[in-house]
């Protein structure tokens, strides 16, 4: 018998984890369907590409075709592995924009407005400039910025000014709008994942213990209570118990997916693939909001693109630089730049976010382009298409039906084709007339707005952001309650980003690793109520 029990040891599982741990009287055990973070290329900050390539410590999800984007099926990745996407991600560190969480309070949920959250992003970050109005000095999660800036993200950011738009020295700010650098979960050349920086400090901890490549198979409900969790390892099916609480943190797709496979979802779904139902909540697996992404592919007339630093004899320098002094181009992902761009006037927070990548590819990375370029990454904000993931049937080991509806609302076609057209504008600036060489993708051919929808169509692309498929709220729809705790049920939590009720504006690790940080928060608050209601 366990205190707590926490599934899932991703970007906030193991925050969890470390926070719930730190008092010695409690006892908490992680379970953790991959394993150990081992692979050299989940520390080395420019490994994620090699990760993508091999799959090794990856879910290999796909998406059911899509109907509105020519019946494609979308390849997503997830982490499977100690600090889950965490360990795998690019390592950008971004908040969102005030409004995104203003919006979360106002949807019925107290306490995460950006006034209430902003102490959890701070307590969680260690900012390599110090601590500040918006930035952490002292969390657990190290944070950085380049120190020196490539020649094309220098053209990035003086092709948006010239373009109209501001330059800003920080982008986790209240309101970020315009163009600036990318932080980054990196310090001293290494990955910053939370499983480096908050698991493994608190694995030396008696009270804490990690099983990993254990499988949860269903939460275990008995009179309306979760006391415990069946999972599979080594092809055995074992039973956990927890006094106090279970608590999910399996992420957007995990999460949703296991509470099906325990009975908790929309009940003619449940009844339909033969679950036993054991509570109704139509909400499990609906709300599923992911940021849909498509990129401009520009050749580049000098030869500088971070192709040059994939050469062999290159790579094997850096590869030594890397592993004698954690320098060197290897000890950065290579994503420097980022734009936040309004496509209308009226709306209330820039609705496009531009990354900037200074090398071209396809295939989520895994097919390089063998020439010079750079490729400004576009995608939607706030989406408005929103989808499911629903179980197939009542094997754990089977995936789950994946659908994010991409492009079912005309809106976020709109957003995505203007956001096309006003980075083509910010390309054809003179910062750019040293570099500007053929435009690849869309082409040139691809010009109106019915050519622009059909390259959009058949050429995006998850951003790797799903979010919100056990929302908070007080609406029908909802999963968790405004402290995270499942409607309906006792002692069962969902901590992770399938709680966000609206997607945030920006790359969704760092709110996540918000929210577990105030969701750790709850479960000691109440814990101590609970204590202090039985004295």
């Amino acid at each position: 018998m366990t205190d707590y029990i926490i599934v899932g040891a991703g970007s906030a599982g193991c925050v969890l984890a470390n926070r719930l741990s730190a008092d010695p009287a409690i006892k908490v055990v992680v379970l953790e369907a991959g394993g150990p973070d081992r692979s050299p290329f989940i520390h080395m900050p420019a490994g994620y590409r090699q990760l993508m390539m091999s799959g090794a410590v990856d879910w290999g999800y796909h998406t059911v075709p899509q109907k509105h984007c020519g019946n494609r099926t979308f390849f997503w990745p997830r982490g499977k592995v100690l600090g889950g996407s965490s360990s795998i991600n690019g390592m950008v560190y971004i908040r969102g924009h005030a409004s995104d969480f203003d919006v979360w309070a106002q949807k019925g949920n107290p306490g995460w407005s950006y006034a209430d959250v902003l102490p959890y992003f701070k307590r969680a970050e260690s900012w390599e400039l110090g601590e500040d109005e918006f930035h952490g000095g002292s969390g657990p999660l190290r944070t950085s910025r380049v120190k020196t800036f490539h020649p094309l993200a220098q053209a990035f950011f003086e092709a948006g000014q010239q373009a109209g738009y501001p330059r800003i020295p920080d982008v986790n700010v209240a309101e970020p709008e315009g163009f600036g650098p990318l932080d980054s979960t990196i310090a001293d050349g290494r990955r910053s994942s939370t499983a480096y920086c908050y698991l493994r400090p608190a694995m030396k901890r008696p009270n804490l213990t990690v099983i990993t490549r254990a499988h949860a198979a269903r939460v275990i409900v008995e009179g309306g209570r979760a006391t415990g969790v069946e999972y599979i390892q080594d092809g055995q099916t074992r039973v956990l118990r927890a006094e106090r609480e279970v608590i999910l943190s399996g992420g957007a797709i995990n999460s949703p997916q296991l509470l099906q496979l325990s009975g908790i979802g929309d009940a003619e779904h449940l009844r339909s693939i033969g679950i036993k139902v054991v509570h109704d909540l139509k909400g499990v697996g609906q709300n599923l909001s992911d940021h849909v992404a498509a990129e401009i592919q520009q050749v580049c007339r000098q030869p500088i693109s971070l192709l040059r630093e994939m050469q062999p004899l290159n790579m094997a320098k850096s590869l030594l630089q890397y592993a004698m002094f954690r320098t060197g181009p290897v000890a950065h992902p290579g994503i420097q730049a980022v734009g936040f761009i309004r496509t209308r006037s009226e709306v209330v927070a820039p609705d496009v976010q531009i990354h900037f990548i200074m090398v071209m590819y396809g295939d989520h990375g895994r097919q390089l382009h063998r020439q010079h370029g750079y490729q400004p990454l576009v995608n939607v904000q706030r989406p408005a298409s929103l989808g499911t993931v629903l179980i197939r049937s009542d094997d754990p080991l089977q995936a789950p039906a994946i659908d994010p509806n991409y492009l079912a609302e005309p809106e976020d076609v709109r957003v995505l084709r203007d956001g096309i057209k006003l980075t083509r504008e910010i390309l054809a600036q003179k910062a750019f007339d040293p570099y500007r060489g053929e435009e690849l993708t869309p082409g040139p051919g691809v010009r109106t707005d019915a050519e622009i929808d059909t390259f959009l169509r058949h050429n995006c692309h998850t951003q790797y952001h799903p979010v919100g498929t056990c929302k908070m709220g007080p609406d029908p729809l909802a999963v968790v309650d405004q402290r995270l705790r499942v409607h309906g049920l006792d002692g069962l939590r969902v901590v992770d980003a399938s709680i966000m009720p609206v997607m945030v504006s920006a790359n969704t690790n760092a709110a996540t690793i918000m929210i577990a940080e105030k969701g750790a928060d709850m479960i000691q608050q109440d814990a101590s109520g609970q204590r202090a209601d039985a004295a």
